[in-house]
């Protein structure tokens, strides 16, 4: 039987005579300390400093992870922007990555809007301008068709969690082009901190298929092909080439479709997720994510998802994907499909999506009203519009998808205490500066009445001599848990029911942390982890998980295995592999 190879090229992990983990690396000197998977700068031990060839080229005193996260986090604090923070901690996981994440872990309430939304937006848009260390595998139109060689370059042999993004729709921002590579990289950085995927596990990538922004191409600085983007045929046959060398060289390997444009993102998800495992956060994590904090709010209200009526504003990945998800869980909850369908409402820039509105796509259709649906309804123009499909509807949910910054009016928010106490107002689109409506806004008109719940953070509400805090819709609640779920099952698939049991889990647990529509980010590890749990067992009962060891587990063997495997930051010992070069 051939050996194994190693988990990395330049290392592998293996246990000592008492079971204990250790790193046998075939790399030393100073090349080691460029490898930031070993790297432990001033934490090496004198006897790995020897052995390993790098005494003389730390300082003297070795430091414990302790001492190193107090020194670091000082340096954190003097950086002056938020853009500075997240270049920071950028340069810093590029140099120690055990280091990055252990920090990461004691701060993940402060630091997610920096590494993640809404800092990340800044930092994809200026990728190219502030580019400083090779991170992750890029494919471009130049070597699609040698893929496979640049597949092989890739020193980790052991990948199971990829991200992979075109950049055409990156947040409310749109096309960034190469500059999407910031995207994936933030994302397999919430699979490690909160999801629990090893870093050696994870590989972001950037299918770099052209960019239609002009400046861009015309930028002497731009880091991605200076072209316009490929379609139709070519970018399909692009994608598959993609998928079937990824597959070949990393066969337990999820990917997460991210940041897809439109039509792209469906006919994408479609198109492979039979093929290979995976699932597209915006339009899966999203939904989940936004029927999670439906189910919280309904319950906040004493009531029930079914009582709701729900006017979805976006037609767009995010918006069909919410708007979807919500039918889903109307039909767990009882209702039949015609039923359910008749509770949700999408509105695009149009008005309310009706099928004879032109450039409909297939993935709307279901959404789309006939006009003997609204008979009876009171409106002025061609189609009804957000106002008046809110008044007509009788809306008491309200979730915003379009990443247009004050779309969510007075008037309309207002008229929806016409049809309930508590009005459910989820402003969701990323970055911050996109969103629908301020929150303190949403406070003010209602007079304390409404449900709010945000995509990006938010700080709580002083109105009235009473605090109201601002959940914040974040899909880091479901991604990182539904993809560590996925790798711990090896699923063969990311099935619909798996994503619904990420929402309905999210929603389970969200009680435990009080009057809350979403749980505070500090408890995102454990939530995270709860999620991958019940992900994994929704794997089994539906026969796609190929993960023999945990078919037969009981609930609680099943989350004891689970957390084993769930990676944290800490250093293991070094020493030096037989064939190690000097």
């Amino acid at each position: 039987m051939p050996e194994a190879p190693r988990v990395s090229r330049y290392y592998d992990v293996k246990r000592d005579e008492d079971g204990h983990r250790y790193l046998d690396v075939n790399v030393t000197g100073f090349s080691l300390l460029h490898i930031p998977l070993l790297n432990k700068s001033t934490g090496f031990t004198r006897e790995e400093r020897r052995v390993l060839g790098i005494e003389g080229l730390v300082p003297p005193h070795t430091s414990t992870l302790e001492e190193q996260k107090e020194r670091t986090y000082l340096r954190y604090l003097q950086q002056t922007t938020d853009l500075e923070k997240h270049e920071f901690l950028r340069a810093l996981q590029d140099r120690n990555e055990v280091l990055f994440y252990a920090i990461f872990a004691d701060h993940l309430e402060e630091m997610l809007p920096i590494l993640y939304t809404p800092t990340v937006g800044e930092a994809v848009r200026v990728f190219s301008h502030i580019y400083r260390y090779p991170r992750g595998l890029s494919v471009s139109t130049e070597d699609i068709d040698r893929v496979e060689e640049l597949l092989e370059n890739v020193p980790l042999n052991d990948v199971r969690m990829i991200v992979a993004t075109d950049s055409s729709a990156i947040l409310g921002i749109g096309d960034q082009g190469f500059g999407g590579m910031a995207i994936s990289i933030g994302k397999l950085s919430l699979y490690t901190a909160a999801g629990g995927v090893g870093p050696d596990k994870t590989l972001p990538v950037e299918l770099d298929v052209g960019t239609d922004r002009q400046d861009l191409i015309d930028d002497p600085l731009y880091l991605g092909v200076h072209h316009r983007r490929l379609t139709g045929p070519e970018y399909d046959e692009f994608l598959d080439r993609f998928v079937e060398a990824t597959a070949a060289r990393y066969p337990k390997a999820i990917i997460q479709w991210e940041d897809f444009a439109r039509g792209t993102a469906f006919r994408v998800l479609e198109r492979y997720r039979k093929v290979v495992p995976s699932f597209n956060d915006d339009i899966q994590g999203t939904g989940a994510m936004a029927l999670a904090g439906l189910i919280s709010a309904s319950r906040l209200k004493g009531e029930r998802l079914q009582d709701q009526t729900f006017v979805v504003v976006g037609a767009g990945a995010g918006g069909i994907g919410v708007a979807g998800a919500i039918r889903q869980g109307l039909m767990q909850a009882g209702l039949s499909y015609a039923e359910a369908n008749a509770r949700v409402y999408v509105v695009d820039r149009h008005g309310l999506l009706m099928h004879d509105q032109p450039g409909l796509e297939a993935y709307q259709f279901s959404f789309a009203r006939h006009a003997g649906d609204i008979s009876g309804w009171t409106y002025e123009g061609e189609w009804p519009t957000l106002h008046e499909t809110v008044v007509n509807a009788r809306a008491t949910a309200l979730l915003g998808l379009t990443g247009v910054p004050g779309l969510f009016r007075q008037p309309t928010v207002e008229a929806m205490l016409a049809h309930t106490a508590r009005p459910i107002v989820f402003p969701l689109s990323n970055p911050t500066s996109n969103v629908e409506a301020q929150p303190a806004d949403l406070i003010r008109w209602t007079q304390g009445a409404a449900i709010v719940a945000s995509g990006s953070p938010f700080p709580d509400i002083e109105h009235g001599g009473q605090t109201y805090p601002v959940g914040q819709g974040n899909n880091a609640f479901i991604f990182p848990g539904l993809g560590f779920g996925a790798v711990i099952s090896r699923a063969r698939e990311i099935t619909d029911g798996m994503v619904m049991e990420a929402a309905q889990t999210l929603a389970d647990e969200t009680p435990g942390y009080g009057e809350r529509v979403y749980p505070p980010v500090s408890a995102l590890r454990e939530i995270s982890l709860k999620v991958a749990v019940r992900v994994a067992r929704r794997a089994i009962s539906e026969g796609v998980c190929a993960e023999r060891r945990i078919r037969n587990l009981t609930d609680e063997e099943l989350e004891a295995f689970v957390r084993r495997r769930s990676w944290v930051p800490k250093y293991l010992p070094l020493r030096k592999a037989a064939d190690a070069r000097d």
